[in-house]
């Protein structure tokens, strides 16, 4: 995923060799991705995510221009790593196009529980309070939306031309409709701290599959 943004003038402080240099900034992004999750961009100061992360000041303004800079990272981040998850699975050839997305539910509910339901999902999180998080935000988080669900029709479509589904399903609308609908389970799960609405969400999902 590229976005086009401006390459941030680097200042503050800056690390001791290449090797610091590559684990502070791999830091910054790995605690920020762990508060954001937890919370809202604009709840979590940058003082949060220094102590959790462990590094000074002056080392973030020298990868970061700007708390918006880091969110554009963070979300760059956060897309490549779920691509990747979800290719792990959708591209498995060995499983059925209709198992692989099977085994895509399982391994996004078993990573929420593995953190007790208190992380939820980067991208619906920002998009849940766009309202108040810098404009730049909302084309990034629409694309990597729109490529999750290129992913799962993809997908779909294997599953049709191997007959578990029926033809005549609209899988680009199917795509779409899933992460909706997941975006809310995985909201509601983070609220109650259970998975039965990622269950209940996804047993509905793949049972509706089979209606012509």
């Amino acid at each position: 995923m590229e976005v086009d943004a401006p390459v941030p003038r680097r200042r503050g402080r800056p690390p001791k060799s290449r090797e610091q240099s590559v684990d502070a900034r791999e830091l910054l992004l790995r605690a920020g991705l762990e508060v954001l999750t937890e919370k809202g961009f604009s709840i979590s100061g940058i003082d949060e995510i220094l102590k959790r992360a462990g590094v000074p000041k002056g080392s973030f303004y020298h990868y970061f221009a700007s708390k918006e800079a880091f969110g554009h990272a963070l979300i760059e981040r956060y897309a490549g790593y779920f691509a990747r998850k979800l290719e792990k699975h959708f591209g498995d050839e060995s499983r059925t196009p209709l198992v692989r997305i099977q085994d895509v539910i399982a391994d996004l509910q078993a990573g929420m529980a593995r953190h007790q339901f208190r992380r939820g999902c980067l991208v619906g999180n920002l998009g849940q309070e766009m309202g108040g998080l810098p404009e730049s935000f909302r084309a990034q988080l629409d694309e990597v939306f729109l490529d999750w669900q290129q992913r799962l029709a993809r997908c779909l479509r294997a599953a049709q031309q191997a007959g578990e589904i029926p033809a005549g399903r609209d899988c680009d609308a199917l795509a779409a409709f899933f992460w909706i609908g997941w975006e809310g389970a995985v909201l509601r799960a983070k609220l109650t701290r259970n998975p039965e609405p990622l269950r209940l969400f996804s047993r509905f999902f793949l049972a509706g599959l089979a209606t012509p």
